[in-house]
């Protein structure tokens, strides 16, 4: 059963069933029925009717709007109707393929999975600061009720992060939010964690003892061995663990029969997804951890200058992927048995080097949106929370974070080489420093050298943000904001007068049913791309073409009102489904004067398909545009 046989059940039923059916074909949109009697059709049942956007009725067509998947509801509904299998018909293809390098697709996936919590996270960031800062100034002790109920408020977030992720992951890879949501509660539910586990219980058997990829085995399932970490605060566990149950998700709803749909397919999806993950996921962090680990050991013994430099410019990749915790036992060894740990501590400056490119990218943005997260992240790094700064600002732009962690690196090479110690487990940021005061000589030198090395980190990367980060200007609207690389910007790929979408006379369009964007009116019968990216859907009468970009945004070009009528007459595709293009590419051409005289208009709708995936979508103040000028910007 696919997904959509329900569905297309229900739509033939509500149209009047096969007999009142003469034709069928779809663009790239919509169903487009030819009925006998359009009035046996149950217009409001449609319009109401869950994956249906709309129904509208236009030249002597029948038209119930779907979407991107309309071609999937079109194959079920041959499914069921075979005989109108004679109908010319396309499926769109995947919108989910990339031309993007792995590194690139990764930094902005995890950036957009962040951008929902940003706010909320650079706040939680300062209050967390703050309340240190004030039980230190002796304003409360650290011990008082105060400091307990705003330490909770504060750090819950950071300590429960993966239950975010999993709603916005959810969000981000079409999975069902409270799935995603109870995947983060289970991935921070206590019983599951390593330090719990390591506290309460007594190993199983330790795997691959004797050698770096030793691993204590505390729960097995059935007898496979579940190789247990520490998954509050982490990031990519989750996300990977939501992509894999919203594959499963799919999977199970085209298996399971819809009478049972309701509780079986998110109970197996939940349930095969977190044992494939806890399975597969904690084995591959662990001995990343690990190998990192001794890695880094072995480093250090031939040169602690080198190891300080990897140590610092690592860190924070380290801590994206949660691979970091494979260092976290080696600090709380060294300071058991030897009393003070010098082998992690080159990491101290990341914090510090954050907070400086922030700054810089402060000073230099013009974007008002980037100035007012740049803030408080710039301020909860200084206090030791960098999550904000690093996904809501450094991580994104690219560029940024690499200076951060060169920066790092410098400090951390310093830090090797003058052999930072701390003694006790201390807080974080600024408020670390008293931890790393000589217990029994009561010395502050390791305080001197950290902040030599804070002082090396700032400078560097303030310096090297203010000489190398440049804010690209839009060459067309003042109201369109500016951003690294001009990301997330679509070119015109006509010339003409441009109309919003309110204006053009096809309710799917003109009430954003499909989408976000705006319209041109072409004085020029030649369309361009306007972008980097991927033909992704080619409607064989090329009076549609969908597209991605190469930084993901995905748009449908709609050359005139219902001219999937003229069967392709007067237009001509340059270019393929599945073909790669560039920015100014030519992509179709069209007889504007024919098409007018055969009576369709070819007011052309470009639609932003993923808007939701944006916080705004900007479009051109201009009246009139030509190819390659700035058009739509989607806001992130």
């Amino acid at each position: 059963m696919s997904d959509y046989t329900n569905l297309a059940k229900k739509i033939i039923q509500n149209v009047g069933g096969d007999e009142n059916i003469n034709s069928l074909t779809h663009c790239i949109t919509r169903l487009r029925f030819k009925l006998k009697d359009e009035g046996k059709a149950n217009d409001e049942q449609l319009k109401n009717m869950e994956g249906v956007v709309t129904v509208m009725k236009s030249g002597g067509q029948y038209q119930v709007v779907i979407g991107n998947h309309v071609g999937d509801v079109y194959e079920d509904i041959l499914t069921v109707l075979p005989h109108l299998g004679s109908s010319s018909s396309t499926t769109t293809a995947d919108t989910t393929q990339e031309n993007q390098r792995t590194i690139d697709r990764l930094i902005d996936l995890v950036s957009g999975i962040f951008q929902p919590v940003l706010g909320i996270m650079a706040a939680a960031g300062m209050l967390k600061g703050l309340n240190i800062l004030f039980s230190v100034m002796g304003l409360y002790a650290d011990t008082s009720g105060a400091f307990t109920i705003i330490d909770a408020m504060s750090d819950a977030l950071f300590m429960f992060l993966p239950v975010f992720l999993g709603y916005t992951a959810s969000q981000k890879f079409n999975l069902k939010p409270f799935i995603g949501i109870l995947i983060g509660l289970a991935l921070c539910y206590p019983s599951m964690q390593l330090s719990s586990l390591s506290e309460t219980a007594k190993p199983l058997y330790t795997l691959f003892d004797g050698s770096f990829f030793s691993a204590p085995v505390y729960l097995d399932f059935f007898g496979i061995p579940v190789i247990s970490m520490d998954y509050t605060s982490s990031v990519l566990p989750v996300i990977f663990i939501v992509y894999i149950a919203a594959k499963l998700e799919k999977f199970f709803n085209k298996i399971i029969p819809d009478v049972i749909k309701f509780f079986t397919v998110p109970m197996l999806t939940l349930f095969f997804a977190m044992i494939f993950g806890l399975i597969f996921v904690g084995p591959i962090v662990t001995f990343s951890s690990s190998l990192l680990a001794e890695g880094i050991l072995s480093v250090r013994n031939f040169s602690p200058m080198l190891a300080g430099a990897l140590v610092g410019f690592f860190w924070q990749i380290m801590v994206i992927f949660g691979v970091h915790w494979g260092m976290i036992p080696i600090y709380v060894n060294n300071i058991m048995t030897i009393g003070y740990d010098n082998v992690m501590m080159p990491f101290f400056a990341t914090t510090f080097a954050q907070t400086a490119v922030v700054i810089a990218i402060l000073l230099k943005t013009k974007d008002k949106k980037l100035k007012a997260l740049a803030f408080p992240a710039a301020v909860s790094s200084f206090f030791g929370v960098s999550e904000p700064a690093i996904y809501g600002v450094t991580l994104p732009l690219k560029k940024p974070f690499i200076i951060s962690c060169i920066a790092s690196a410098i400090a951390g090479a310093y830090y090797g080489y003058a052999d930072l110690k701390e003694y006790i487990f201390g807080g974080i940021g600024v408020f670390e420093l008293p931890a790393m005061i000589n217990p029994e000589t009561k010395s502050m030198n390791d305080i001197v050298i950290a902040l030599i090395g804070v002082a090396i980190a700032m400078v560097i990367a303030f310096a090297l943000t203010m000489f190398l980060y440049q804010e690209k200007k839009i060459e067309t609207s003042d109201s369109l904001p500016t951003d690294e690389e001009k990301k997330n910007t679509l070119y015109s790929p006509i010339k003409g007068q441009v109309v919003a979408l309110e204006e053009i006379e096809d309710a799917a369009f003109s009430q954003k049913l499909m989408g976000d964007g705006a319209a041109i009116i072409p004085e020029i019968g030649e369309v361009y791309a306007p972008f980097d990216g991927e033909v992704v859907s080619l409607f064989p009468t090329k009076h549609a073409i969908g597209l991605i970009s190469n930084d993901g945004m995905e748009v449908l070009i709609h050359i005139g009102l219902d001219t999937v009528q003229l069967e392709g007459k007067y237009f001509t595709s340059h270019v393929n489904q599945g073909d790669s293009v560039t920015k100014g590419q030519l992509l179709v051409t069209f007889d504007i004067e024919k098409i007018h005289e055969a009576g369709f208009s070819t007011d052309t709708p470009i639609i932003i398909t993923n808007t939701a995936s944006y916080l705004d979508i900007l479009t051109t103040d201009s009246a009139k545009i030509n190819p390659g000028e700035t058009f739509i910007r989607g806001l992130v």
